[in-house]
């Protein structure tokens, strides 16, 4: 885990009826984060830097880290549901959401049954649309090393890369991503990390600021999937890094850090 200088804690809460773990820090209104499909990565620079802003509330999904696995969450529709449960409890509404790989493609959905319940979005490099334009990268058929280094359009250069994933994995590491992996597999699977009725059903977030990033040399979510949303979500807007892979986040952080803010803090 990366650690800088601005508090948070990680505590196990009680929400809809399951324990989850949440990360919590930062000052000012709430922003939710949503991880991606290996779990949270620990508290990131950007994290730091939006934690300047807003306080970011960072749960792990049900079936990730310690967060209880509920045998009925069988896809990504029960996990939406769940969410939306959850989040009533925790009086988050109207609450702008980040949303990271799968978690993005979790914030597309749960918005589509209650646009009401979030403020602004942020995809970034989410799955759940079936790109016309290549395919989602298959993160079930090789190890979670490879899957990383994949994700990243030059790992080598990447500095937070390096400090997070550049080391050889504890043991505790490699158990959380194949718990990860197990979990978006059963949520995933059929058909693979895309969802037939999402494209239909986005123009229900018309009258939402939508915010989609994606890294042009994204390896695990083409560019033409974020093509597909930004065509789908009436008045979406589009960022494009370059130099940049799956997790602009990371491999792009001052840039991203700086688009986002500025989405979300203009009217």
């Amino acid at each position: 885990m990366t650690t800088l200088s601005a508090p948070w804690t990680a505590d196990m809460i009680e929400a809809a009826g399951l324990k989850i773990e949440l990360v919590k820090g930062g000052s000012g209104p709430p922003l939710l984060v949503l991880h991606d499909e290996l779990g949270h990565p620990g508290w990131l620079r950007y994290h730091e830097a939006l934690a300047r802003h807003y306080t970011l509330h960072l749960p792990s999904h049900p079936g990730f880290g310690q967060s209880d696995r509920p045998d009925w969450i069988l896809s990504m529709q029960d996990l939406a549901c769940w969410y939306l449960d959850a989040l009533d409890e925790l009086g988050l509404h109207q609450v702008p959401v980040i949303g990271v790989g799968l978690g993005g493609w979790l914030a597309a959905e749960m918005a589509t049954m209650c646009p009401r319940q979030f403020g602004k979005l942020v995809l970034v490099g989410a799955p759940g649309i079936k790109p016309p334009s290549g395919e989602i990268y298959d993160v079930f058929l090789v190890t979670a090393r490879d899957y990383l280094a994949a994700s990243f359009h030059d790992a080598a250069n990447c500095a937070e890369y390096q400090e997070i994933y550049g080391a050889d994995p504890t043991p505790e590491q490699t158990e959380n991503w194949e718990v990860a992996r197990e979990m978006a597999s059963r949520l995933s699977w059929r058909p693979f990390m895309h969802s037939p009725s999402l494209p239909h059903l986005l123009r229900r977030l018309r009258g939402h600021s939508t915010l989609l990033a994606w890294g042009r040399q994204d390896a695990i979510v083409p560019l033409s999937a974020a093509e597909v949303y930004q065509a789908s979500i009436p008045g979406a807007q589009l960022a494009v890094f370059d130099q940049c892979g799956h997790h602009p986040e990371i491999e792009q952080a001052d840039a991203f850090v700086e688009r986002v803010v500025v989405f979300l803090d203009n009217a």
